[in-house]
């Protein structure tokens, strides 16, 4: 392997990684703690990730429960979780937060699934643009010399290979996810 098809697999990597962050925060009827991953708590005037501010456990699959180590920050956590767009209500014990997952209907599975079929065709564009980055630096190595047309030639076919073993592998998680977010 060339150092332009490690270097193609590398940033379509990431491109992969970026993908699994987001269908990571797509909820389901199931319990998933990263969908707290992107809210905000203000703790004494400094926008705080939750997972800095509490434990958060999964007891059943239905339920997320968050256990603030300083008990002062229960009202702000719960604001955050309120203001965000979450659509989940959480209640409030005194000492931990309760976030029941109910059963998303068909209707809400549908956009859900919309939702995770736009992020796969973000990411495969992602892959596409780094089989173009790629591709042109190694056009500009033929132009100045550096290689050869052969050289050229294989360099393009292994950067393809890689294309569609990537695009490949997005379809693949599309199909997993799908299916998870439609199970009833």
């Amino acid at each position: 392997m060339s150092e332009y098809t490690d270097m193609c697999k590398t940033r379509m990597g990431k491109c992969i990684d970026a993908l699994k962050a987001n269908f990571a925060r797509v909820r389901t009827g199931r319990a998933n703690p990263h969908i707290l991953d992107t809210i905000k708590v203000d703790y004494y005037g400094v926008p705080t990730p939750i997972v800095q501010l509490a434990g958060v456990k999964v007891p059943e699959a239905s339920m997320l429960v968050i256990e603030p180590w300083d008990k002062s920050s229960l009202r702000s956590i719960e604001r955050a979780i309120m203001d965000s767009d979450l659509g989940i209500t959480p209640s409030n014990d005194g000492i931990v937060i309760r976030l029941p997952f109910p059963k998303p209907t068909e209707e809400r599975r549908r956009e859900l699934v919309k939702d995770c079929n736009k992020y796969a065709e973000q990411a495969k564009i992602s892959i596409r643009n780094v089989r173009r980055d790629i591709n042109e630096e190694v056009e500009l190595m033929e132009e100045e010399g550096e290689i050869t047309e052969d050289d050229l030639s294989r360099e393009k076919k292994g950067i393809q290979k890689q294309t569609d073993a990537f695009i490949a592998q997005v379809d693949e998680l599309l199909k997993t996810k799908t299916a998870e977010v439609m199970e009833i």
